[in-house]
C-alpha cells in the first residue's frame, strides 16, 4: 500500500514539474513574440513577411501537428484504458506527425535560404528565425521523447509507469502545439495580411 501511494505521489510530482517547466517556457516564447512582433518591420535590405511567407505548406504542416494533438489526447485515453495496441499506435502516428511537421520546416528553412533570405539579413529575418526555430526544436525534443516512449510501451506494456511518463509528455506536447497555432496566427496569417 505505501509504495503505491508513493508511485501515486512520484506521478503527481511529475505532472507539477511538467507545468513549472511550461511557466518557464511560457516566459520564454513571450520574450520571443514580443521581440518578433517589435523587429517585425525592421527588414532593412531583406524581404517584408508578406513578400517572404508562403502559406500553403505551413498551413498543411499546422493541419499535421494540431492532429498530433488529437493522437496524443487519443493515446493517453487508450493507455488509461488498458489498451496496449490502440496506444502504441496513436503514439507512433503522433510520432509520425511530428516528424513530418519537422520535415515540412525544415524544407521551408532551406526554401527561405536558397532564395537569400538568411538569418542575418535582418533584424525580422533574425527574429523570425529564432522565433520559429526555438519552437522547431521543441517539436524536435517532442520527437525523441516519443521515440522513447515508444521503446518504454513496447518494453513494459502498459503501466503507472509508461502511462505516467505518456500523460506527462501529453501536457508538453499540448503545449508545444498550442505554441505553434499562435505563430501561424501572429507570424504567418497576421505576417501576409498586417
Amino acid at each position: 500500500m505505501t509504495s503505491h501511494v508513493f508511485s501515486m505521489e512520484q506521478e503527481e510530482d511529475k505532472k507539477l514539474a511538467m507545468w513549472f517547466f511550461i511557466a518557464a517556457e511560457v516566459v520564454i516564447f513571450a520574450s520571443l513574440f514580443g521581440v518578433y512582433l517589435t523587429l517585425k518591420s525592421h527588414i532593412s535590405e531583406g524581404p517584408s513577411s508578406g513578400q517572404m511567407l508562403e502559406l500553403k505548406s505551413v498551413t498543411l504542416s499546422t493541419v499535421l501537428l494540431l492532429s498530433s494533438s488529437f493522437t496524443i489526447y487519443s493515446c493517453l485515453q487508450a493507455s488509461d484504458s488498458g489498451k496496449m495496441g490502440k496506444t502504441f499506435l496513436l503514439l507512433l502516428l503522433t510520432f509520425l506527425l511530428g516528424g513530418s511537421f519537422l520535415l515540412m520546416e525544415s524544407r521551408e528553412f532551406i526554401h527561405y535560404y536558397e532564395q537569400g533570405f538568411e538569418v542575418d539579413s535582418s533584424p525580422f529575418l533574425s527574429s523570425f528565425y529564432l522565433l520559429v526555430g526555438t519552437h522547431g526544436l521543441h517539436v524536435f525534443a517532442g520527437v525523441v521523447w516519443m521515440g522513447i516512449l515508444l521503446i518504454h510501451f513496447r518494453m513494459k506494456g502498459i503501466c503507472r509507469e509508461t502511462t505516467s511518463r505518456l500523460s506527462v509528455f501529453s501536457l508538453y506536447w499540448h503545449f508545444v502545439d498550442l505554441v505553434w497555432v499562435l505563430i501561424f496566427t501572429l507570424v504567418y496569417l497576421y505576417g501576409k495580411v498586417g
